[in-house]
């Protein structure tokens, strides 16, 4: 996870800079809101990637609609304590959204208020458990194909309201911009499913327990970067 952050912040750091070269080279301080002015965006951040088309309403107000996807898979990134296994870990984030940026002074063009929602058809994460070796319970012993499998699935499903700030201009004087969104969408209160196998197989009982665990993971938080292209 820390090298995760840390990662995240050199590419913005990264881009930020570059965002300031791309200003030099192509004198573009970037536009108000351009009634009637439209964009494509490309994205990338914490959502993963994804695209938006931006359309400006007024002066102080434009919206756009796109969509994000973010798939991710790791292996072994945690031990369960005493239990020999090998671990998976994956998250599918699937979005699509409508928001709306409202710059609120044109003497402040670089600052907007972001706010709308999303509707994340699939919004899912994973644990699989597979035993691995021999384990030993009082004078017996049991195999890993005995003991069985375990699947814990997690699901955040449905419509989420966002919120948010954006920095740097919604459209490009030119042809080229960049802009920032920092912001989090608040979730559905999540819901877990449990399979196992074999001697695991009892293990949806604890469908509950869980639920109460996370019920407090409801913020997906935004740090994203938009690739702006002006189309009129």
């Amino acid at each position: 996870m820390k090298k995760t952050c840390r990662s995240l912040f050199l590419i913005f750091l990264t881009i930020i800079c570059f965002h300031q070269r791309a200003l030099a080279q192509y004198g573009d301080t970037g536009g108000y809101n351009n009634a009637g002015s439209v964009s494509g965006q490309v994205l990338v951040g914490s959502q993963g990637f994804g695209l938006e088309g931006r359309y400006g309403i007024t002066e102080s107000l434009s919206g756009r609609l796109g969509g994000n996807f973010l798939p991710a898979t790791a292996n072994n990134v945690f031990k369960i304590g005493g239990f020999n296994s090998t671990t998976t870990l994956s998250a599918k984030f699937y979005n699509v959204h409508l928001l709306a940026d409202y710059t609120p002074s044109a003497n402040y063009q670089w600052f907007r208020i972001v706010g709308g929602a999303a509707y994340l058809y699939k919004a899912q994460g994973n644990v699989g458990v597979l035993p691995v070796g021999n384990y030993h319970v009082a004078n017996y012993s049991i195999s890993s194909a005995e003991l069985g499998t375990l699947k814990i699935d997690v699901s955040w499903k449905g419509v989420a309201p966002y919120l948010g700030l954006g920095f740097f201009n919604c459209f490009p004087s030119n042809i080229f911009n960049m802009n920032l969104d920092f912001g989090t969408y608040y979730l559905n209160q999540p819901k877990s499913t449990i399979v196992g196998t074999k001697l695991l197989s009892d293990n949806y009982k604890l469908e509950p327990q869980i639920d109460s665990n996370l019920k407090s993971y409801r913020w997906l938080p935004v740090l994203q970067v938009n690739f702006n292209f002006r189309i009129q």
